[in-house]
Parts: structure tokens; sequence; C-alpha cells
């Protein structure tokens, strides 16, 4: 950390140090450039690391053990109702971000990064003040800017009842108690995560969303078995459903809904308000800049990741959709390599997405969703899990994995799968699509057995075949004529 120092100067000033920050920093320093982090948390990791995606995975995966336990009882392993401290789970959930925090600032001080903690100011394209509590402000003199603020839970002003049992997702996962009654305002995928969470630990969890369905914009191939699950986990679902009032009554929050043969009025101990998140880039000093910002936050970009600045880059959930941390650290590695001179572009094909409810969802590339969006024409192929083998010995054969391909070329335009760690197949669904690969790609390569990866080249070897009936199809109608 830097002390006392009323002016430094430096080659690349990052403002925020969550993945893209960091990850932007290391690859800097790597380059040879003298790189600042500068963060309001004494802790570095950002959102992703402290109030966002490892520690919701942390608790899920504790939620996943209960499950698990109750589970059990079909094959002959009984076990008796857990007890759950919950003290003792929040510690762990602590432990596991601080470790991890430990380890970001470890490398960081390897690789010569310096990291200030304090609010970043923009007072024109070439400085930054930093206020620090405490201490001195120091003013940095930068060649170039990284703008990687993150985001932040949308919290409408109706819903802001100056009332502690109504949270957003980062109060959610502070994991204060266990409510015995909790609604989940919002079908996301923080929403569902954090419904799972506190189902599994015992709460009665009813889910509004004001769609027609969960998982909004999600292939409905793969939120079907996710929605017949989470059914049997909840007090209730309710779709096409408003909140429009919450009322804390002093033993509990009343929330008035709408919606066709919901309540009107239904009171639970907590309320979780999951409607998405908003991007950082207010209070920072753009004004001072000549960064643009649209109507709805974001900061404008192009394909090497710079805004309407030419010294200032933008990287993460601050620079647009999709807000996830590996799409940071991408654009944070591309930025680094930009302003070191390097000929680097942001032009990955696919973004790959994870649900980690149980069981997980995940895709990458295009979906049935988006081609209908499009007006593209698209074939697909669907192979389910309740004919693969590994998934039958690991109790949970309901998925499904879907593939989308174009019907002229063959060539493998997305994939979609719903089950047991999915999220750790779809990475295969990624270099094969960023690679241009075709079905016969996915179809010849030898998969292990019995994996759940096999449901990929089970889905290919469906397509193929099929391809090849209709065409046998053609060739016999041909030769009757």
């Amino acid at each position: 950390m830097v002390v006392g120092e009323m002016v430094l100067e430096c080659g690349l000033a990052i403002v925020g140090a969550g993945p893209g920050g960091y990850t932007a920093a290391l690859r800097a320093a790597e380059l040879g450039i003298k790189a600042v982090i500068i963060d309001t948390n004494p802790k570095l990791g950002g959102v992703c690391l402290h109030v966002g995606c490892i520690p919701s995975k942390a608790l899920l995966h504790a939620a996943e053990v209960m499950n698990e336990t109750k589970q059990a009882a079909s094959f002959g392993l009984h076990f008796s109702d857990p007890k759950i401290n919950v003290d003792e789970l929040r510690n762990w959930k602590q432990s596991v971000t601080d470790k991890l925090a430990q380890g970001i600032a470890a490398k960081c001080k390897s690789a010569g990064v310096d990291i200030i903690h304090g609010r970043a100011q923009f007072e024109d394209s070439k400085s930054i003040r930093v206020d620090c509590e405490g201490e001195s402000a120091v003013r940095i003199k930068f060649k170039h800017a990284i703008i990687a603020t993150g985001s932040r839970p949308i919290r409408p002003a109706m819903f802001d009842i100056g009332s502690d049992r109504v949270m957003d997702s980062s109060g959610a996962l502070e994991i204060k108690d266990i409510p015995k009654k909790l609604l989940v305002v919002g079908g996301g995928y923080i929403g569902l995560e954090m419904a799972t969470v506190y189902a599994s630990l015992g709460s009665e969890v009813t889910i509004v969303e004001m769609t027609d369905g969960l998982l909004p914009g999600v292939d409905r191939d793969l939120v079907r078995p996710l929605q017949t699950h989470i059914q049997t986990l909840t007090k209730a679902i309710w779709l096409n459903t408003k909140v429009t009032k919450l009322e804390d009554t002093g033993k509990g929050v009343k929330a008035s809904l709408e919606g066709k043969g919901v309540p009107a009025d239904v009171t639970f101990d907590r309320v979780l308000v999951s409607i998405g998140r908003r991007p950082n880039s207010d209070g920072i000093g753009l004004e001072s800049t000549k960064v643009t910002v649209d109507d709805k936050g974001f900061v404008g970009i192009d394909d090497q990741c710079r805004t309407s600045d030419k010294k200032i880059f933008c990287i993460g959930d601050v620079s647009g959709q999709p807000q996830l941390a590996h799409r940071a650290m991408r654009q944070g590695i591309v930025a680094a390599e930009v302003i070191a001179g390097k000929n680097s572009v942001y032009d990955n094909r696919v973004v790959p997405a994870i649900v980690f409810t149980q069981p997980e969802i995940a895709w990458a590339g295009l979906t049935e969703t988006d081609a209908k969006l499009q007006g593209r024409e698209i074939a697909s192929s669907k192979f389910p899990w309740s004919a693969n083998g590994r998934a039958h010995t690991l109790a949970d054969p309901s998925g499904a994995t879907k593939i989308i391909y174009d019907p002229d070329t063959l060539q493998v335009l997305g994939v979609g799968m719903v089950g047991p760690r999915c999220g750790e197949l779809i990475t295969e669904a990624v270099v094969a699509i960023e690679m241009g690969a075709v079905l016969e790609d996915l179809a010849i390569s030898i998969h292990p057995h019995p994996t759940l990866s096999e449901t990929i080249n089970e889905a290919a070897l469906t397509a193929l075949a099929r391809i090849e009936r209709r065409a046998r199809d053609a060739e016999r109608e041909k030769a009757k004529v």
C-alpha cells in the first residue's frame, strides 16, 4: 500500500479491484507497465469475491450437501436431520473469501502492483484524486486508466422502506438468520440461487416473477427441469405477478401482490429483492473526462475496451452486458495488452453463462430464444440425461444437453445443458464454438465413459443420425419418382 505520497505517477491506474481490475493489473505488470489499483474495499476481489459469485457458491455447496443427504435415503443411505449452526456457516463462507482475497493481494505485491485503498475521483483525463480514510489524499497522474468499478443491486424506491428485513443480494449473503418465511422478488439467476440456499436451510420460500417464466430469456428446454425441481423446494412460485408495495409491520414485511390467483397481501419474515444490477459509473468523476455514458449508466467502449476518451479504458459490469466476472477478466487482459502496444481485441464469439442452482444450467453461444428473436434459421438436437449412465449413478438423470447448429454448414452455434455439474462441462462447448467446430467434430471426438460429457457427444451423434436418415428418405422418394 502506498502511504503518505501526495502525488503518484504511473503507467496505468485501475479503478476497481474486482476480477477485471486485478487481472488487468497483473497482465500489465507482466508486460512491464507500472500499475496501481484503487479500491474502497480494504480487501481485493470486488463484488464477485465478497458479495457475489464466490460466497454464493460457497453457500450453494452447503445447500447441495444438505439436499444430497436427504436424497441418499432413496438408495439406502439414511442420515439424521442436519443441525445448522448459522454462525459457523457464515464464518466458513467468510474464511473462503478472505483466503482468496489474501491470495490476490499476494500476487499483486509479487508483481509489483501498488494498491491504494480509498475513493477514486477522476479530476480530468490524466489524473485521479483518491480520498483515503484517515490519511492524506493521493493524486495519481496516469498515462492510461481502466474503469473497472463493477455494478450494484438495483433497489427501486418502492422497496427502499428503511427496514433491514428487506435485503438485496449482498444482504442475503450475510446469512444473518434463517427466516421462517422468505419472499424472493425476481426469478433471475441470483434470485433462484439464493432461493435454493435458503430453502435448503429450512426457509419457506416464495418466488415472485413479473414475466411468464423463471430465468427470462433462457432456453425453455433448459429451464423446465430446473423449474420442476425448484417447485419441490419452495412454498410457491407466482409468475406474471408484481409486488406493488412493501410494509414493515413490526412483526414482518407485508407484501402487496398483483397477479392472477395470488393473494392480495402476504406477510414474510424477510424479503430479498433481486431484480438486476446497475453499473457503478456514477460518483467517480467521469463528467470531468471525455468518457461517454448511456442512459442506463453503461460506459461506451469499442472492441479494444477503449472509451471515447483515448487514454481511458473500461471493462466488466460497468461496460455492458453480460455482467459476468469471466467477461471482465478477458476484457482486463485485452485492455492491458492494448495499452502495452499489442494488437489485442475482445472478439470472443461466446461468453458462457452458468446458473448454479440445483440442477445447474449452463449455456454458451446462440440459444433457441436468441435465434427466434433474430429470425435466424437454426436446427437443434437434444440428448436426455436419462440415457446417460453417469447421470444415473449421480441419482440425477433429469437433465438434458442441447446443441444449436447451422442447418446448412452444420457449424455448432450454441450449446445449452441442465443437470448436475454442467457448469464444469460447458467449456468444451466454448472451445468448440470459438474454433468453428461442426457437428462431426463433437461426434467423432472420443469422450470418456461413463461421464456427463458424453451427452455432448451423443447430442451431436443424434443430430448427424437424423440428418443421414432424412437424406436417405429423400433419396428413396427421389427413386420412386
